[in-house]
């Protein structure tokens, strides 16, 4: 088997709560840094070729990318307030890295991040549905 089967292989197997916080960690920030760099090139058409920005804009108003854009506030949400956790037990309270404390704390960071999360998906959404008329 191969490394990166192994490593595939080693982020599909279950090894607990912490497991997934550091899966989900790494997924939302790969999200932001995807988002970052189309932002920055659909930026640059502005300069470069007015055309394509354009073509852009319009294509960012579709539904689709109005989904991504709920999706993504959720990535950045959960992706800073994770880091945060990591950063307070890393640097100030390392007995937080216990199982049972640290499991709970996988939980409630996730549902500090859906309740931050929930009012902006809502208008959002809301948003979205206005712009197809309903």
């Amino acid at each position: 088997m191969s490394r990166f089967s192994e490593t595939l292989t080693g982020y599909a197997k279950y090894k607990g709560s912490g497991h997934w916080a550091f899966v989900l960690h790494r997924l939302t920030g790969l999200a932001i840094v995807l988002f970052l760099l189309i932002h920055v090139v659909d930026t640059a058409f502005v300069y470069f070729w007015p055309a394509g920005y354009e073509e852009a804009i319009v294509l960012y108003r579709s539904p689709l990318f109005g989904i991504g854009e709920i999706l993504l506030v959720f990535a950045v949400i959960y992706h800073a307030l994770n880091g945060l956790r990591i950063a307070i037990f890393d640097l100030w309270y390392p007995e937080g890295w216990e199982m049972g404390f640290a499991q709970k704390s996988v939980v409630w960071t996730l549902a500090i991040a859906i309740i931050l999360w929930i009012p902006a998906a809502v208008i959002m959404g809301q948003s979205i549905l206005a712009h197809l008329g309903g």
